[in-house]
């Protein structure tokens, strides 16, 4: 990367985002020495305006931000670091210092979450429940949720079919993860089934 420290004084921004969930957790600024040090350690360092200091995110509270990858905009003047945060990242405690009203990728988080139970399974949770019983039991709940879904957006109230495609996606997200298949897969085969479609 060739990063233009000069136009900022010696600073540029840096944008921090959630790999899984997308989700925009803080803006900070690094001069070359954090950006190195953040290469080196895999963990974001920035350089505080108001301490005139390097800082590591977590250094003190441990919630660290856990280097994914790093872009540069086309300026070569600002970063997009996406990160796996250990803990929230706000200082009040929040996940984001946007204080969000919701997280609006809560279907990534929740992948996360499925993720999390099959590999540390919980004897009475649902999903362990569901994972136990196989492919063939939850491909039936899926196909039994999307007839309900149907039923529901047919001859119910919104919120009956909000509900009932709420267990949709619940149970679809199931069965991906049971076929080892990801939120990003099917997002990058719609994406390019998008573009051929545009392009034919």
């Amino acid at each position: 990367m060739t990063i233009d420290f000069n136009k900022g004084e010696g600073l540029v921004p840096v944008i921090i985002q959630d790999d899984k969930t997308l989700e925009v957790l803080m803006v900070g600024y690094m001069n070359n020495e954090a950006y190195q040090k953040t290469l080196s350690e895999k963990k974001v360092t920035f350089f505080s305006r108001t301490k005139s200091r390097l800082w590591t995110k977590g250094e003190e509270s441990g919630n660290f931000l856990n280097v994914v990858s790093i872009k540069e905009d086309c300026d070569n003047d600002t970063l997009l670091i996406k990160v796996n945060p250990h803990g929230p990242t706000c200082h009040t405690g929040s996940r984001s210092c946007f204080n969000t009203s919701y997280n609006q990728n809560f279907l990534f988080e929740l992948e996360n979450i499925i993720a999390d139970r099959y590999s540390n399974p919980v004897e009475d949770s649902y999903i362990n429940k569901l994972r136990i019983k196989g492919l063939n039991k939850i491909a039936q709940k899926v196909g039994e949720e999307g007839v309900e879904t149907v039923i529901a957006a047919l001859n119910e109230t919104e919120k009956d079919f909000v509900n009932e495609a709420s267990d949709l996606v619940f149970h679809l997200l199931v069965l991906m993860r049971e076929k080892n298949v990801s939120l990003e897969t099917i997002a990058k085969n719609l994406a390019d089934r998008h573009e051929k479609k545009v392009d034919g």
